[in-house]
């Protein structure tokens, strides 16, 4: 039996081939570009957090050094830690020689004349032996009507043995402070302190620190409210096998967080943002649009490095990226300027050319990123309508020269969360969450006002919270 002979393909099947062709070819090049932005992206060129970069953190590219040209280590006017004499040492001991070094000589020295005296210190840990105070309550019978009479029950003294508050604020301080496991801040309080306590102590006494901190919180939100500029954001913390998010409301001089999911409810749920009519410098994400009575200001690091990302996949198409970053930097910089010339605000002519400049950057953007047959703009094109629409929030640092040019403020204050992942992991339960974020509030706002750590740990378990009476630092 002969083959069925195949008809070739007319010209218009031909055609219809090759246009799907094209198609899948184009659709698989845009999915190669999309991949490999993606592998690019990191915490330079994205909002990505640095803890995200793992061991392939990028690195300065030949000519691209961000050096400031101070040199390493300590800098000129930084405070030291130099070790000084005291005036008042513990223990003295004295080392007098006994007989002359001199071979030919070898005299006695116990009538010799003091020719020289040096002072040489050496601090030490004190040894770990706990102190034990034991109250002895004793009552006494009256000799005239038989009545007895019993004392008042110190303060802090409930039962037959406890902890007093040194102890206690030493457990919160392992674990709030030092991001310690509940085991590991045990173990410390054993080894270095001498106290032997459980890991159930330890839970019990944090979770006490984080309840007694009810007045701080409501009292430091208050404050918050009434700030001209405030910096919020928020950063997932694992909880569970999932997620949850510690939101943070913060100033050089406060810092209040909350935990929560990710929605405008829970944006609102620490009692700070809602009503608020200062201006609250954020990054991009759109739950915070709600806040109609608010002004808002956008982070311009997180702009800088949306630029950054969009710039280093197509240098030649993306010109556009690098004229609106150096508009922003320049920016940046009359701000700083004016600022440590003691101005108020920006002149008119400075305020016009930094309009022109970013006007021409969007410009330049909208013809390197045109849409396609269908209308839908690339992604490029996408952050060039968002410098377009949001350029008022996003200039809002040249008006109000209290307004900064980032968002670093929140962003240093939220990494302690990073750091306490990185060291102990996950938390176990919401309450554990929650509790680290109402302890790392009160430390947090101690801590730019000055206070020392274990001082106010240890207020807050005698006399109550230590609470910040205005919102600047002493």
């Amino acid at each position: 039996m002969s083959p069925v002979p195949q008809v070739p393909p007319s010209y218009e099947e031909l055609l219809a081939m090759l246009v799907e062709l094209r198609e899948r070819v184009d659709r698989l090049e845009a999915e190669n570009v999309e991949l490999r932005r993606r592998l690019g992206l990191n915490s330079s060129n994205s909002s990505k957090p640095p803890s995200s970069d793992g061991l392939a953190r990028p690195r300065a590219q030949p000519g691209e050094s961000k050096s400031s040209g101070r040199r390493r280590g300590k800098q000129p006017g930084a405070p030291g830690s130099t070790l000084e004499l005291v005036a008042d040492p513990d223990q003295v001991v004295e080392h007098r020689p006994q007989r002359c070094v001199n071979p030919a000589c070898g005299a006695g020295l116990a009538d010799g004349r003091e020719y020289g005296r040096q002072r040489r210190q050496v601090v030490e840990l004190p040894e770990r032996r706990p102190q034990v105070t034991e109250h002895r309550l004793v009552a006494v019978q009256c000799a005239g009507c038989g009545q007895v009479s019993e004392p008042a029950v110190p303060h802090g003294v409930s039962g037959r043995v406890q902890y007093g508050t040194g102890v206690k604020a030493a457990a919160v301080y392992a674990r709030a402070a030092q991001f310690l496991p509940y085991g590991r801040a045990a173990a410390l309080m054993g080894d270095l302190l001498g106290v032997r306590v459980s890991v159930g102590f330890v839970h019990q006494v944090v979770a006490e620190a984080a309840r007694r901190l009810g007045p701080f919180v409501s009292h430091l939100a208050v404050l918050l409210h009434t700030e001209q500029v405030l910096h919020a954001d928020e950063t997932p913390a694992r909880l569970g096998g999932g997620f949850k998010y510690v939101h943070v409301a913060c100033t050089p001089a406060l810092t209040l967080f909350h935990v929560g999911g990710r929605a405008k409810a829970d944006i609102d749920a620490g009692g700070v943002l809602p009503g608020f009519t200062g201006t609250l410098v954020r990054d991009g994400y759109a739950a915070y649009q709600h806040l109609t009575e608010a002004e808002h200001a956008w982070c311009g690091a997180h702009l800088i490095r949306d630029l950054r990302g969009v710039h280093e996949q197509d240098p030649a198409g993306q010109e556009w990226a690098e004229v609106m970053a150096g508009t922003l930097l320049m920016a940046k910089q009359l701000t700083e300027q004016a600022v440590a010339a003691g101005r108020t605000a920006l002149t008119a002519d400075e305020v016009s050319h930094i309009r022109a400049c970013y006007a021409g950057a969007v410009a330049y953007g909208r013809e390197q990123n045109p849409p396609d047959r269908e209308g839908k703009l690339p992604r490029a094109g996408t952050l060039v309508e968002r410098f377009a629409t949001h350029r008022d929030m996003i200039l809002r640092f040249t008006v109000d020269l209290t307004v900064p040019f980032t968002n670093n403020q929140a962003e240093r204050d939220l990494r302690p969360v990073k750091l306490q992942q990185k060291i102990s992991a996950t938390w176990r339960t919401l309450q554990g969450l929650t509790d680290f974020a109402t302890l790392r509030s009160y430390l947090s706002t101690a801590a730019k006002h000055g206070m020392d750590a274990l001082d106010v740990l240890k207020q807050l378990f005698t006399t109550g919270p230590w609470l910040p009476q205005t919102a600047t630092p002493s």
